[in-house]
């Protein structure tokens, strides 16, 4: 059933992906010109573009060379200008459509072919601009420090001992090859400003491997709280070794919870901290388990989720948790993507009530994909408790 998952996910990708890059073709060289070179020449350029969304994720984010990173950082740039360009060029593709359609429908004559070309010119010089513009501002706010959200949220059964504990979260960072050492360093200072209790990691913290980014990763031993730094798997850990990037994290400091429970204390006070692998994973020998997860647990304590998928919130929520802090989504990170997601998730970013208890949803400190934030600035989440 994995495999079957995988294979549909790689031709769904295959299909759009394709189908994209002729479209772009057809708008950008068939529309505008007869020359048979620049055709050509334009056909092989969009082709190598193509290609290279994949080789970005399977060939330079792997090798983790200057210049590996700066063809994959190319790449993604490139994913994302394509989608604004090829949305641009759609609107003004309709709009001339119906322009012609309204010609005919009066007894107009249709427009020569020198006509058709200077439009579909005109079409491409305003859709690049738009493209242009919007990718710009994407990449300049997917850079800039990410936002601090700060909310209160009342947990149930909360000792007054930990009204007002804090918790810092932050959640897809993807520390990989664009996002490295000083945008990390940068969060941990950040985080160490808002003098948090504790700081949750839910999941999505790494694309690559221990021996590329190891060292890089380790500028999380600087994080600062009462109660340390509680790290959950997500998606992209499992991409990138979920066992040993756990154990590294585990000597740097980080409490790694693998479907299991941790208790804080202070004096007769109690809370708990429950955190589970990634949803997407439940199939797997290691991967989403709940029930794992609060086996013994005392039903009396208030608890605190931190599980990477918004899923099977009710679920938990019945099962005596109080609060569940997610990411994964992103928030749909680009515009038009953000109202897909929410559309296609219940819970896609932000705080939301169900019952006597809340999720929280976190919009990513970090991107991934194409470089930008448009409509989904990134974030940290600064999530005060209450009685």
């Amino acid at each position: 059933m994995l495999v079957l998952r995988i294979a549909l996910f790689l031709a769904i990708v295959l299909v759009v992906v394709v189908g994209g890059h002729v479209y772009l073709y057809r708008r950008l060289f068939r529309d505008t010109t007869d020359d048979r070179r620049i055709r050509r020449a334009g056909a092989i350029a969009l082709a190598f573009a193509g290609a290279s969304l994949f080789l970005a994720r399977a060939v330079f984010s792997r090798v983790h060379t200057p210049w590996g990173d700066a063809l994959a950082f190319a790449a993604w740039c490139w994913m994302g200008v394509g989608l604004y360009l090829g949305m641009s060029l759609a609107v003004f593709h309709v709009w001339r459509r119906v322009a012609v359609w309204r010609r005919r429908r009066s007894g107009g004559a249709d427009v020569s072919t020198e006509r058709r070309q200077f439009l579909a010119r005109a079409a491409v010089g305003g859709a690049g601009l738009v493209a242009a513009g919007f990718s710009t501002y994407g990449i300049r706010r997917a850079f800039a420090p990410p936002v601090i959200d700060e909310f209160a949220v009342r947990l149930p059964r909360l000792h007054p001992a930990f009204d007002g504990l804090r918790i810092v979260q932050v959640s897809d960072i993807h520390i990989g090859d664009v996002l490295g050492r000083d945008f990390l360093k940068d969060m941990v200072q950040r985080c160490n400003a808002l003098q948090p209790d504790l700081v949750a990691v839910t999941g999505d913290l790494v694309d690559g491997r221990i021996d590329q980014i190891g060292s890089t990763i380790a500028e999380l031993q600087g994080l600062r709280s009462r109660f340390g730094t509680y790290f959950i798997t997500g998606n992209h850990e499992f991409y990138s070794g979920d066992v040993p990037w756990c154990a590294a994290l585990g000597q740097m400091g980080l409490t790694v919870l693998r479907n299991r429970t941790v208790t804080l204390r202070d004096g007769d006070a109690r809370l708990d901290l429950v955190g589970v692998d990634d949803y997407g994973q439940r199939e797997q020998p290691r991967g989403w388990d709940l029930g794992t997860a609060l086996a013994g647990r005392n039903p009396e304590h208030p608890a605190v989720l931190l599980a990477h998928q918004p899923r099977e919130v009710e679920k938990a929520l019945d099962a005596g948790i109080g609060l569940q802090l997610s990411g994964h989504t992103h928030g749909g990170q680009l515009f038009p993507i953000t109202g897909l997601v929410s559309a296609l998730w219940t819970y896609s970013a932000g705080l939301y009530g169900v019952g006597a208890g809340h999720v929280y949803v976190h919009r990513g400190t970090g991107f991934w994909g194409p470089p930008m934030r448009i409509g989904s600035p990134p974030e940290i989440a600064a999530i005060t408790l209450t009685v």
